[in-house]
Formats: structure tokens, C-alpha cells, sequence
């Protein structure tokens, strides 16, 4: 059976600093779909350098909405500032082989927080979800804490500004 495809979902404005570093992460991904909300930096550049379809944001249509611009069913929804981690990216690709989650309706993913101490753990998320299953507004699927959890983390490093 054919491998299970993957849309990354990325909403930003004027993050042209920190994007280069999550797109480079998405080695798992199928796909990039950069949806910009209006940036003035070089975001659609960086974007567009690193392979991502690019959709510029309407006004007033909800985030969630940009869903219908992945070709894939299921999309890894993250953030500018985050990057997929070395063992997400293993997990994400065996998740990929595996045909038992046809039916799920997403999965949650861990999240590691750079702090100046260090890493601080956060509560696991729901990131990966199957947009023929569930849908949502905003930038991010619904929290689901009784959805599995993929093993690996999500790498948030928060900008400088």
C-alpha cells in the first residue's frame, strides 16, 4: 500500500527570520503550503526558496479555512518559530507506513520550549490531524488530550523580537 501523504500548514506574517529553520525541518512533509498573512519582509521569498507553495491570506477568511489549499488529507500544522525535531521526523515518517490510522482523527505531538534554563516541556498538542475527519478555525487544530501521541517533539524557539 501506498505511503500516507503529508501537508505541513504554516501561517505567518513577517517571519522571515525563523521560517528557513522550520521549512529545512520538514523532510517528512510531502508538501509546504506558506500561507502569509501580508508580511513585509522576505517571508514569501524564504518560503518560495525552500520549495512551499505560497497563498496569500484573505481578509476575514478564517485560518482554518486554508485546510483546502493542501493536496493531502493530512496536514502537520505548525508554527513559524517551531521546527520539526530529528525524532519527530522518524515517528512522522514510520507514522507514514503504518495503514492503521485511516480513520483517526489526528494526533497529538509533544512540545519542547527553548527557555534561557534551557528546555521546558509543554502539554502535548494536536498537530497532525486528518482534515476529512475533523475541522477547525484558527491556526491550529482543537486541543484533544485522549488522541494518541506521536513520539518526538516539536522544537519551539521563540523569536528574538
Amino acid at each position: 500500500m501506498a505511503k500516507t501523504k503529508l501537508t505541513a500548514l504554516i501561517h505567518t506574517s513577517n517571519d522571515a527570520f525563523q521560517l528557513g529553520r522550520l521549512l529545512d525541518s520538514l523532510r517528512a512533509c510531502d508538501e509546504v503550503v506558506v500561507i502569509d498573512h501580508g508580511s513585509s519582509d522576505d517571508t514569501v521569498k524564504v518560503a518560495r526558496e525552500h520549495g512551499a507553495k505560497v497563498v496569500t491570506a484573505v481578509n476575514g477568511v478564517d485560518k482554518g479555512a486554508y485546510v483546502q489549499d493542501a493536496a493531502n488529507d493530512w496536514i502537520l500544522c505548525l508554527r513559524p518559530s517551531e521546527a520539526v525535531g530529528e525524532d519527530l521526523e522518524a515517528s512522522l515518517h514510520e507514522w507514514r507506513e503504518d495503514e492503521q490510522s485511516a480513520g483517526a482523527i489526528g494526533f497529538n505531538i509533544s512540545i519542547r520550549e527553548q527557555e534561557e534554563q534551557g528546555w521546558k516541556l509543554l502539554t502535548p498538542e494536536m498537530r497532525l490531524a486528518n482534515r476529512c475527519q475533523i475541522n477547525w478555525i484558527g491556526d491550529l487544530p482543537p486541543k484533544d488530550p485522549k488522541a494518541p501521541t506521536l513520539q518526538g517533539y516539536i522544537l519551539r524557539i521563540p523569536s528574538e523580537e
